[in-house]
């Protein structure tokens, strides 16, 4: 069946293509709302799969996803477990919580294996942002001879700005997760930060067109992650940025980094590409955490660069 959506102002969803949409069934059962996006040329260049970074939803993309349908790419992306409009996990369900990051990785391989492979051509590529962008890293050794390009967008390959020092806080949460606390909130759920106080992006338009579907949709957002979240992730930051888990990615791989980042270090996307064989970093200077939704004058410079690195050879566009 059809899954619901709820347009920007404007209806930013609208486009001249089809869309699919609808639920899949990924890791442990767990309830995920996807939708597949098609460009109106006959023969697309291929698909785009977008991975979500945390508190985001499918109509936080809209804009990037008429602009790659409009290029002549499918786009395909799914709200993550516990987030948006797919299943919510534990009692509280504004808890940002995820029982094993494995279950990511497993919820995007089903997806590509059940819904965009059957659906969509090929090359595949993939345009990761934030905690996506870690769960793309993770999974990217079992992608080779699936996957075209990844693109990864300030990966969350390190992380800053939280309200205790670092170390303090993945202590607490690894002793929560070990101690049966795991889905206990980091935090409480604070109100939306204003444009003047935020520290995603310069932009004040795509600040408040989002902030404004928030407003309207607070069900689509979620509130502090669990303890057993920020365990998981911090595992999965030193695993997937470890040289033998590096080693093993082969699928050409471009790393996006905004240099004003003020959620993950621009250092540690330095470091990462420093030691990433497929890896290659493009800094923009200037630009905050969500590049896709940064002023133009940076996010201009992403678009350009994923463009021309997801670009498919003549003979490798299927259809």
């Amino acid at each position: 069946m059809d899954a619901p959506f709820y347009p920007f102002p404007q209806d930013a969803l609208a486009f001249e293509g089809r869309k699919m949409s609808g639920f899949f069934e990924g890791c442990r059962g767990q309830k995920l709302r996807y939708a597949l996006f098609f460009p109106v040329r006959e023969k697309p260049l291929g698909t785009v799969v977008i991975i979500q970074g945390r508190n985001e939803c499918i109509e936080k993309y809209a804009e990037t996803i008429r602009e790659l349908v409009g290029h002549g790419f499918v786009v395909a992306s799914f709200d993550l477990r516990g987030q948006a409009l797919s299943g919510r996990l534990g009692r509280n369900e504004r808890a940002g919580h995820v029982h094993r990051f494995t279950d990511y990785l497993d919820d995007v391989e089903r997806f590509l294996t059940f819904i965009v492979t059957p659906s969509a051509p090929g090359p595949y590529s993939i345009l990761a942002h934030s905690l996506g962008g870690l769960i793309a890293l993770a999974l990217a050794p079992r992608l080779s001879g699936r996957v075209h390009r990844i693109v990864l967008s300030a990966p969350l390959v390190g992380l800053m700005g939280l309200p205790v020092p670092e170390n303090v806080a993945f202590g607490m949460a690894a002793l929560a997760s070990w101690t049966g606390l795991g889905k206990w909130p980091m935090g409480k759920e604070r109100a939306p930060a204003s444009f003047a106080n935020n520290v995603l992006t310069t932009s004040a338009a795509r600040f408040e067109r989002f902030a404004t579907l928030r407003r309207t949709t607070p069900e689509l957002g979620i509130g502090a992650p669990t303890a057993r979240w920020l365990h998981e992730v911090r595992k999965t930051m030193k695993r997937a940025t470890s040289p033998e888990h590096l080693t093993q990615i082969t699928v050409p791989t471009l790393i996006l980094a905004p240099v004003q980042d003020r959620i993950v270090p621009y250092k540690a996307m330095e470091d990462l590409a420093r030691q990433f064989r497929a890896g290659h970093l493009v800094s923009i200077p200037g630009a905050r955490h969500e590049l896709l939704q940064e002023d133009d004058r940076y996010r201009a410079q992403a678009l350009a660069a994923i463009f021309a690195f997801i670009a498919p050879d003549e003979e490798t566009v299927s259809g």
